[in-house]
């Protein structure tokens, strides 16, 4: 997936939560702007927030982010 397309999720006003799915299979949930940061090679996304405030990170390559979407409320989990 490419900068520009990240970037328009995370500057998506309002804001929409979003999923991003990686070519290993896991998945990370962006519910706030401020907890993702990109980069034209990688994004950086915040990990257990608690108040806003991350506990820690994941450095996610852009080559390996195989999909975006947004986050269903009535979707399970």
């Amino acid at each position: 997936m490419t900068a520009e397309a990240l970037r328009d999720w995370i500057q998506r006003r309002p804001f929409q939560p979003f999923r991003i799915t990686t070519s290993g299979g896991d998945a990370y949930e962006i519910r706030h702007p401020e907890m993702a940061f990109l980069t034209r090679a990688e994004i950086m996304i915040g990990l257990g927030e608690r108040d806003g405030i991350p506990s820690r990170h994941r450095m996610v390559s852009l080559l390996h982010v195989t999909a975006a979407e947004p986050l269903d409320s009535t979707a399970a989990a």
